[in-house]
């Protein structure tokens, strides 16, 4: 059985200061499948696992009946004020998609931002991403209104979820010719079943030391073991996302190549995908998110598992 470390490697975050965990903790759920109480004993695990850098957004979770956006934020600043530990937790946030604060104009953008802070109880966000490019705004004034939170210090750090490469690349070009504050770190969506960024996207990146925390790291759950061709339902708000998969040839392919590699090192499915991720040229900290102390316990083991070179190699034929 492979041995895991008891605590979270911490990495620096592309050309920024920020030293963040290598596993960020998806905070999706919180307001959503997991209630106050259990987002908090999450937290607190994660935390006491060496965890700190925790990812969430303004809009979630707005697609829930009864709720209208911002709930994550409220529940993650109720715990850091609760646990006292602001400074020691690195803070992520979106905006952009939020229903009463859709695209990324200026104003957008700038209100967003003072929403967020308001919700999450701080002065300053640590890393405040765009949560999806919007392509009617023109990249000054989008560069421009975030270079503005970061000269009045309510920001930072800036990253950019779900960006092209070509927007990314003017972006960063813009900021650098006019001293501007420029994105460090990009948030795409990339798993074993979803490599389309090691394309186009995975080399701006890595020409301009730009990091990536990339979400759905588990394909929506599929990843863990759960969904498996001709098994019954599975009890989870994801369900019919992560069974998606199952439809794809190399969704089952996939899924063997990962059981056998995690049946090698006596760990979990999840563990060896996050490994995997974790393993990929640019990747500092792959998120995930956990509804339960006990769902959160093979993500972190991720941080102590190091894959063979056949390892490697078997989950990257499995999953071409």
């Amino acid at each position: 059985m492979t041995e895991s470390r008891s605590d979270i490697p911490r990495v620096t975050l592309g050309s920024s200061d920020l030293e963040v965990s290598q596993l960020s903790l998806g905070g999706n759920v919180f307001g959503w499948t997991a209630d106050e109480a259990g987002s908090f004993a999450v937290l607190d695990a994660y935390a006491a696992a060496g965890g700190n850098f925790v990812d969430t957004a303004d809009v979630y979770s707005a697609w829930v009946p009864g709720n209208t956006g911002g709930e994550s934020e409220t529940v993650l600043g109720a715990w850091l004020r609760s646990r006292g530990n602001r400074d020691g937790i690195v803070v992520a946030t979106k905006v952009g998609s939020h229903p009463e604060l859709s695209g990324l104009r200026a104003s957008t953008i700038k209100r967003g931002a003072e929403e967020s802070l308001r919700r999450l109880g701080v002065e300053r966000i640590d890393l405040f991403y765009t949560h999806r490019d919007d392509l009617d705004t023109p990249v000054e004034e989008i560069v421009t209104a975030l270079d503005e939170l970061v000269r009045e210090g309510k920001v930072r750090a800036l990253g950019a979820s779900n960006i092209g490469p070509d927007r990314l690349a003017a972006s960063l070009e813009l900021a650098a010719r006019e001293g501007l504050a420029g994105y460090v770190a990009v948030q795409p969506r990339y798993h074993l079943l979803a490599r389309d960024y090691e394309d186009e996207l995975a080399p701006v990146v890595a020409r301009y030391g730009l990091a990536a925390a990339p979400y759905s790291a588990l394909a929506s759950g599929f990843l863990t073991g759960k969904y498996r061709p001709g098994g019954g339902p599975v009890d989870s708000a994801r369900a019919v996302g992560a069974a998606r998969y199952l439809e794809d040839p190399r969704g089952p392919r996939v899924l063997a190549a990962v059981e056998r590699v995690a049946g090698a090192h006596g760990v979990e499915p999840a563990t060896v995908a996050l490994a995997w991720l974790a393993s990929r040229p640019t990747v500092a900290a792959p998120i995930a998110s956990a509804r339960t102390v006990a769902q959160l316990a093979p993500l972190v083991a991720a941080a102590g598992l190091v894959l063979t070179e056949q390892d490697l190699t078997e989950l990257d034929a499995a999953s071409a």
